[in-house]
Order: structure tokens, then C-alpha cells, then sequence
């Protein structure tokens, strides 16, 4: 799922799944933010 629009200027105008998707990316950003290594895999040696 992706959003309708880029930019979020009112809560508004987004949707309940919309919303839980929000949520969920969010989530996982805070995982690899509590990682002793902050990078995902994927994205290890690259600058």
C-alpha cells in the first residue's frame, strides 16, 4: 500500500488503512533504529 499524496497536511484527509500504514512503517523504522548497527541489510556498504 502507498499513500494518495506525497505530503500530509491534515489527518484528515487520510483513510483508516491509510493511517495503519503510517503505523506500521513507523514501526519498523524504530526497529532498525534499535539495532546496535542502524542499517538494514539491504543497505549495509553502500554510502
Amino acid at each position: 500500500m502507498s499513500l494518495k499524496t506525497p505530503h500530509i497536511l491534515s489527518m484528515s484527509d487520510l483513510s483508516r488503512e491509510e493511517i495503519e500504514f503510517i503505523f506500521q512503517t513507523t514501526d519498523t523504522f524504530r526497529e532498525v533504529g534499535g539495532r546496535a548497527i542502524k542499517k538494514v541489510p539491504a543497505l549495509r556498504g553502500k554510502t
